[in-house]
Formats: structure tokens, C-alpha cells, sequence
């Protein structure tokens, strides 16, 4: 039986992935939600973070270290793209 650090994390790099492949802006979105649902999970069992600042930025297509205001990540709080 897999663990819950490993299905977050798994489940959390399916979804960005697909959110990079997403056709229409709405399906992205959706697909950065399901990642920020997963990244908080495992930030709730205290396991590292799936994926690096750099990997996070070339899934999205944006220039490394840029946050995309325009994802699930922009909210109030959030340092470079991504909730803390």
C-alpha cells in the first residue's frame, strides 16, 4: 500500500505536469488548484516539498524566480509563486 507522502507527492507532479500541458487557461487552473490541495497536505505531515522552486517555474512556463500571478499559488502570502 503506498503512503500518503507518496501519493501527495506523486498525485502533486501528475498535476503540474498536467497543468503545463493544460489547452485553455480554465483547465490549468483547475490542475494548480488539485497541486496547491496536495502541496498542502504534505505541508500538514511536515514532508518535504515535492518539487524545487526551478521545477515549479519550468512546469509553468515562466522565467525562474518570477511568481505567476495569474496561478492557484498568488494568493495572499505567498513567496514566489508559492504558498508558505
Amino acid at each position: 500500500m503506498e503512503s500518503d507522502i507518496r501519493y501527495f507527492r506523486r498525485r502533486a507532479h501528475e498535476e503540474l505536469g498536467a497543468a503545463s500541458r493544460a489547452v485553455t487557461e480554465a483547465a490549468r487552473q483547475r490542475r494548480l488548484q488539485l497541486v496547491d490541495l496536495y502541496v498542502r497536505r504534505l505541508n500538514a505531515l511536515e514532508a518535504p516539498a515535492p518539487f524545487s522552486e526551478r521545477e515549479f517555474d519550468r512546469a509553468l512556463g515562466s522565467s525562474a524566480g518570477t511568481p505567476c500571478d495569474h496561478s492557484a499559488f498568488a494568493w495572499p502570502g505567498a513567496v514566489n509563486g508559492r504558498q508558505v
